[in-house]
């Protein structure tokens, strides 16, 4: 005679999750520690939880989901890596202040991604040489220095692999008429190198700390705005005029100091100059912005 076999035990039925619960069940273990509870409340469909879910990015998901599980996400919103982490308590108090709630949206698996960085604005600058309007590159490049020790500054030639110059940054940004990208690229430089032993940095670091602070900054922007106005009808003797700058001819009749606003511009060369130059005082600018074209100073600084 056989014997018996046990009954099989029945396999309870699996749970029917959605895919957003499966994908978040599945990092889990990673991000549980980036959780945090904002707030319980009591909805319709029962008690529910208000959380901050904290990305690989850095980035916070403020959510509003069953309580206890993660049944049911609805995202509140996402706050950006720079916000301070008491943005999602404000959010938090903000949502639960609408009594409706009903704006939110059901979660999907891409919100659990993190978010794609966007490309430099200038694409390669940050990687390669700098190119001004004349052809001349400029690079961060090891120069020789005292004791034989490399010295990190910028250079300038007129093609890549060509001889070179040593130039300081004021004059790479003069050159470029832009502080950007190669402030970027000096402050990278400048960390790359950091801790490094044979490579000298105190000069370049100072021709920043300098360039940061210097009042003497580019005039393009406030060229660009003359030249705005010019095109609208407007004269560079009269905004001269506007700025006080005044002058008369033979016969006493006034008019603006042109050549003062070209060269503080940098449509003229300075005095014994043979270039016009790039830089202009803040106060000045200050002073051709608000009299002369009747804006705010930060409308024309780059």
């Amino acid at each position: 005679m056989t014997a018996l076999s046990a009954p099989a035990r029945a396999r309870p039925t699996p749970r029917r999750t959605s895919a957003v619960a499966a994908h978040h069940h599945e990092a889990r273990a990673g991000e549980r520690q980036g959780v945090r509870l904002l707030a319980s409340y009591r909805g319709l469909s029962g008690h529910r939880d208000v959380i901050a879910l904290t990305r690989s990015d850095g980035c916070a998901l403020v959510l509003d989901r069953a309580a206890g599980c993660d049944e049911d996400a609805r995202v509140v919103g996402i706050l950006g890596q720079d916000e301070p982490a008491g943005n999602a308590q404000l959010l938090c108090a903000h949502y639960l202040a609408d009594p409706t709630r009903g704006r939110c949206r059901a979660m999907t698996p891409d919100d659990l991604l993190p978010a794609e960085r966007p490309a430099p604005a200038v694409d390669g600058a940050l990687d390669g040489p700098l190119v001004d309007r004349r052809g001349r590159v400029y690079l961060i490049a090891p120069t020789p220095g005292v004791a034989g020790v490399a010295e990190l500054r910028w250079t300038c030639s007129l093609a890549p692999g060509c001889g070179s110059e040593v130039l300081p940054l004021r004059e790479v940004v003069g050159a470029l008429e832009a502080y950007e990208p190669a402030r970027s690229v000096t402050v990278r430089a400048l960390a790359a190198a950091s801790g490094e032993p044979f490579v000298f940095v105190a000069r370049l670091r100072g021709e920043l700390e300098r360039l940061d602070r210097s009042p003497i900054v580019l005039n393009r922007g406030l060229r660009e705005a003359v030249e705005h106005e010019l095109a609208a009808g407007a004269s560079l003797s009269a905004i001269a005029m506007r700025c006080g700058r005044h002058k008369r001819d033979r016969r006493g009749n006034p008019s603006g100091e042109t050549s003062w606003l070209s060269r503080r511009i940098g449509l003229l060369p300075e005095g014994g100059g043979t270039e016009p130059t790039p830089w202009v005082h803040s106060d000045t600018l200050a002073l051709i912005a608000r009299e002369g074209l009747a804006v705010s100073p930060r409308e024309v600084e780059l």
